[in-house]
């Protein structure tokens, strides 16, 4: 197994109960995060590693990752694994697995590429790298099959990891926060360089609110690993000393929340399933963002969107993404109680279609591809 980044670690440990229910003396070794491993997953490098995003991004890595795949390549070709499994981050896990299916061993891509939203010339290389792709959203499948791509549509764990209806109160208990306070999240991303990018904007849009709304209470969660560079940010605005800065617990901290502030992402859509108005925003260096755009195929970037077609959230991109703009995003929810609630009827909507008993289908499925 392989998974790249924060919300590729936690899908996996959702789904390797299952395989360990199924297969129960199976071992998985690769590359993966904290959660993986506390079920027993051997990570032969750390995960953060290949957490890095854009193409400027990804060129300042290039030789390490690089690396890294070719030892990965040479050491899974040795174990001769029943099957590889790459979770999402799929700039490095397609040729991976191009070059293990080559060498005749079964490999899968859990999480389906977004080539409906940004990439469709990836679809050759989808075909050519795996025998099969366990898609979270229902209408992959269908896309991959016009392709001559074998898919299975599991479910999004995180639809049954999330209640329907979460227990504000009790969050709020479990954090230590006021019953009666308006909660802003403010979600800045798992990944170093994304955090750099909007918590400043981020936190400049807090001290707008918070000389608006003096008591608005604004908490943030953060990512493993990343705490030195969320404080190094928070010591730079003065103006957010009353920011409260938890370690993890980000779903205790959308379960709280009144409006959120989210970086694009997988945080998106658990900010949707646990029914929390938000406003998106994405930002990245100049050159990465041309390039992705060029690639655009959709009006949206955030997967709530996307997945309702339509704008039922805002979405501040680059440039737009601006602390004001963000303020007054967040303002526009607090002040419209009737749009908040008329979303949250669209979000358990949502979080209905995206239901499945995933464990049970993943190693349903898996057992199939191993007998082939």
């Amino acid at each position: 197994m392989v998974a790249g980044e924060t919300s590729g670690d936690l899908l996996a440990s959702l789904v390797i109960p299952g395989l360990q229910q199924r297969w129960p003396s199976l071992r998985m070794a690769g590359i993966g995060g904290p959660r993986m491993q506390q079920s027993g997953f051997v990570s032969w490098w750390p995960m953060e590693k290949l957490s890095v995003r854009g193409y400027v991004e990804v060129l300042k890595h290039y030789r390490e990752i690089v690396g890294i795949r070719r030892q990965l390549k040479t050491r899974l070709l040795d174990a001769k694994p029943d099957i590889f499994i790459g979770i999402d981050a799929p700039d490095f896990n397609l040729d991976l697995a191009r070059d293990l299916r080559q060498a005749g061993l079964k490999t899968v891509q859990f999480v389906c590429p977004s080539v409906w939203a940004w990439r469709a010339k990836r679809l050759q290389k989808i075909r050519d790298s795996v025998d099969h792709v366990l898609c979270i959203f229902p209408f992959e499948p269908d896309l991959l099959s016009q392709y001559g791509i074998a898919a299975t549509f599991v479910g999004h764990p995180l639809a049954n990891l999330i209640p329907e209806q979460a227990d504000k109160a009790a969050a709020r208990t479990q954090l230590g926060l006021p019953q009666q306070a308006r909660v802003l999240a403010v979600l800045p991303g798992s990944r170093k360089d994304e955090i750099k990018h909007l918590l400043p904007r981020f936190l400049a849009a807090v001290e707008l609110l918070r000389q608006q709304q003096p008591d608005l209470l604004a908490v943030l969660p953060v990512a493993p690993g990343m705490s030195g560079v969320v404080n190094d940010i928070a010591r730079q605005f003065p103006g957010v000393r009353h920011l409260q800065i938890i370690q993890g617990q980000s779903h205790a901290v959308m379960a709280t929340a009144d409006v959120a502030m989210v970086a694009s992402g997988t945080a998106t859509l658990e900010a949707a399933l646990f029914k929390c108005p938000m406003v998106i925003a994405y930002a990245m260096p100049w050159l990465s963002w041309q390039i992705i755009e060029r690639k655009r195929l959709q009006p949206w970037v955030g997967l709530p969107n996307i997945l309702c077609q339509d704008f039922v959230v805002p979405e501040l991109l680059q440039s737009q993404a601006t602390p004001k703009a963000l303020a007054r995003c967040v303002t526009d929810w607090l002040d419209q109680p009737d749009k908040v609630q008329a979303l949250r009827h669209t979000f358990s909507r949502l979080h209905q279609t995206l239901r499945a008993d995933t464990p049970k289908v993943v190693t349903d499925a898996i057992a199939q591809i191993l007998q082939a």
